[in-house]
């Protein structure tokens, strides 16, 4: 079966379509030596195609799931304690070769990448491409402007390194009961470290009672409830892809 040759180079995790264009454009990608054209199709079972002088392998057809982790579910994909994970969570057929994009602590909910795609997930997860993760965080208290501006500056450290600085709003909920005993605050970080979050909000004195992951990058999906899970679009996959 024949497929475009953009479509084929994304497939191969070699770069998104839009990305795949300007390669050929550029006249950085050969069909059996010769150099190709923007529309041309391929047999991937018989053509041969480079990239760069660099032959690409025949396209695997990856997985790319969005799961919504619920709390006290393991991120990793085994646990030597016996807890549950995420991967429990899919059916067996799809369970084969999966990676988690990032983590989410044992006590935190929210959307959860996985996929066979190893190089997709590095993009995903590495702060190098700023991919942004967006969180709803209740507190307990009500903290300061200017403890928030710690936060919010970066600079404090985690397990010896400093950490970037984080976008903090305060979220505007329905029926607050008075006097506020707890607060809500949309967090954005570039660079997600292990329990950042709940960290940065413990040494300001407003300890994380409820922490969940809304968005990655510009994905979201307010209709998955904890524990569900769908496939990304072949448009998400790209979006991602060109982060």
């Amino acid at each position: 079966m024949k497929v475009r040759i953009q479509k084929f180079l994304s497939d191969a995790g070699v770069a998104s379509r839009r990305k795949a264009e300007v390669l050929i454009r550029e006249g950085r990608v050969q069909i059996n030596e010769k150099v190709a054209t923007l529309g041309e199709t391929i047999d991937p079972a018989k053509d041969k195609v480079k990239v760069d002088g660099k032959v690409v392998a025949k396209s695997k057809r990856h997985l790319y799931i969005l799961l919504y982790k619920p709390t006290k579910v393991i991120s990793s994909l085994e646990d030597p304690e016996g807890r549950p994970t995420v991967v429990e969570l899919l059916p067996h057929k799809y369970r084969k070769g999966l990676k988690t994009v990032g983590r989410l602590d044992w006590d935190s909910e929210g959307l959860i990448i996985l996929t066979t795609d190893g190089d997709f997930a590095n993009k995903v997860a590495h702060p190098r491409y700023g991919t942004k993760k967006v969180y709803h965080v209740k507190v307990k208290g009500v903290p300061s402007e200017k403890d928030l501006d710690r936060i919010k500056r970066g600079g404090m450290w985690i397990d010896g390194r400093r950490v970037a600085p984080a976008i903090v709003k305060p979220l505007k909920m329905k029926f607050v009961r008075k006097p506020v005993r707890n607060s809500w605050f949309e967090v954005v970080l570039s660079e997600g470290r292990t329990r950042q979050i709940r960290e940065s909000f413990f040494r300001i004195g407003h300890p994380v009672i409820k922490l969940k992951r809304i968005a990655i990058g510009p994905i979201r999906d307010r209709y998955l409830k904890p524990g569900e899970w769908r496939f990304l679009t072949q448009r998400e996959v790209e979006i991602l892809k060109d982060k």
